[in-house]
């Protein structure tokens, strides 16, 4: 069987509003945020998910159940959705990062304290393997930008230094699945609401 697995980037929050690099701060989501999060309820059907997985972080908690995952469709936690950790670099935007590392992105650069790239394929190549095993048609995860484009990488066979060629926004459906055989990106950033970006 081949399982399609939906995205959701959490709803804005005010450091993702201004660009500062979360991670490990657990911040609550903007009225903005949560806005985008109910815009969600009515395009998906909690009943039509065989795996509904979030990241442990607030924002993202809050995005399930604001998009009607509750009950007995609220998702189980997994560690492994969480953030790219920016270790020093938490708070940060990154245009302050440059100024310190011209250049530089999570994807170029270490980030000092913090993951390196192959951890974070690690821990996202499991979250596949759960979902892959898992036998059921539709999966689900509400995550973090950088997270869902790794894990977007890691399911498609890429590198993740190709990261910068996938902006993710707050508030989006993204869709990966198959198509002839082959993994594939079957939807990416849409808005969630339809007409808003």
């Amino acid at each position: 069987m081949t399982t399609e697995l939906y995205l959701i980037r959490h709803g804005e929050t005010e450091w993702s509003a201004n660009g500062r690099h979360t991670s490990r701060t657990d911040l609550p989501l903007t009225p903005r945020g949560e806005e985008q999060a109910r815009a969600l309820t009515g395009r998906l059907d909690p009943a039509e998910f065989g795996l509904i997985l979030s990241s442990p972080r607030l924002r993202a908690r809050q995005t399930a159940e604001l998009a009607g995952f509750t009950g007995t469709g609220a998702p189980t936690l997994d560690d492994d959705l969480v953030e790219w950790d920016y270790g020093d670099y938490e708070g940060r935007t990154s245009a302050e990062i440059r100024e310190l590392v011209p250049g530089w992105t999570i994807w170029d650069f270490p980030a000092p304290g913090g993951e390196t790239a192959g951890q974070v394929r690690e821990r996202l190549e499991r979250v596949i393997a759960r979902v892959r095993d898992a036998g059921v048609e539709r999966a689900i995860c509400f995550a973090h930008g950088h997270a869902l484009r790794a894990l977007t990488l890691c399911w498609l066979g890429l590198d993740l230094t190709l990261g910068d060629h996938f902006p993710l926004h707050t508030g989006t459906l993204s869709v990966l699945g198959t198509e002839k055989d082959l993994p594939a990106l079957l939807q990416w950033n849409a808005p969630s609401h339809p007409g808003k970006a």
